[in-house]
């Protein structure tokens, strides 16, 4: 699926970009300051997704190459990444974020299509898209938790948003399943019609034994209005009680709460 693994190397690489533009001028008191992500600072924020570009990056080649990347590699990234300083991990992100970025543009139309990348946790070898999509899950949401800090009206940028929906809607459906809570809800199943703007698309949500997000559902039990940006982040527990004012609202067998309660982030 070579166009969804175009859209999602773009998004990743303006991800990168522009996270990049604002690291680059962030002063040691800065890197400091707690993030968006509740128990991680700005630099250990930027110190996770730069240990994962360079993980990432590994894992890439290990599968171009045809060989067995360690099982226990990941831990010796991490353990050099937790023992930097706050300024390491930031220029750590810079460097390794644009090697990944720089990887990633290099793939040619048959990578994209053919290459087939084993990941420990999934059952078999994950396609590119699905491979290029988890790290654009990660780094847009965490692009969000460092620039909210600095910009509480930030928002994730409507393009990206909309390559995440494509995600959630293909190779990442299975996340919903792992992250949401559905057992908050006293009764399920419950489907709801999700029209978000921004660009428009109407879309559907089910919660049954498992969060689904699908293409508009035949029929619903309530509706959820809301920009396209914020729904990414309503998935990811990233979505914040001033959000809601005007551009969110939530109708029939749910609240925006519930919602909350059933998305409560990593």
């Amino acid at each position: 699926m070579t166009r969804l693994a175009d859209l999602t190397i773009e998004a990743d690489h303006r991800t990168y970009e522009r996270l990049a533009r604002l690291v680059g001028a962030l002063t040691d008191d800065q890197l400091t300051q707690m993030s968006g992500a509740s128990e991680w600072t700005v630099a250990q924020v930027l110190s996770h997704l730069g240990s994962g570009a360079e993980i990432t990056l590994e894992t890439l080649r290990a599968a171009q190459a045809g060989v067995d990347r360690a099982s226990d590699a990941n831990n010796a990234v991490w353990a050099r990444w937790n023992a930097m300083s706050p300024r390491e991990q930031a220029d750590g992100y810079l460097r390794a974020g644009g090697e990944l970025d720089r990887a990633y543009a290099a793939l040619d139309s048959v990578q994209r299509s053919d290459l087939r990348v084993p990941m420990a946790f999934l059952p078999e070898p994950a396609g590119i898209d699905l491979f290029t999509g988890m790290r654009l899950n990660e780094a847009a949401l965490h692009a969000w938790d460092v620039e909210v800090v600095f910009d509480p009206t930030t928002t994730i940028p409507d393009d990206v948003a909309a390559v995440l929906v494509e995600q959630y809607l293909g190779p990442l459906a299975f996340l919903l399943g792992f992250t949401a809570r559905t057992a908050e809800l006293s009764s399920r199943p419950i489907t709801l019609t999700v029209r978000a703007t921004s660009p428009d698309r109407t879309l559907g949500l089910t919660l049954g034994e498992q969060a689904r997000l699908t293409e508009a559902p035949a029929r619903s039990d309530g509706e959820l209005r809301l920009p396209v940006e914020a729904l990414p982040r309503l998935l990811t527990g990233r979505l914040r009680e001033s959000d809601s004012a005007g551009s969110i609202r939530v109708d029939g067998a749910v609240s925006l709460d519930d919602l909350r309660r059933v998305f409560p982030g990593f």
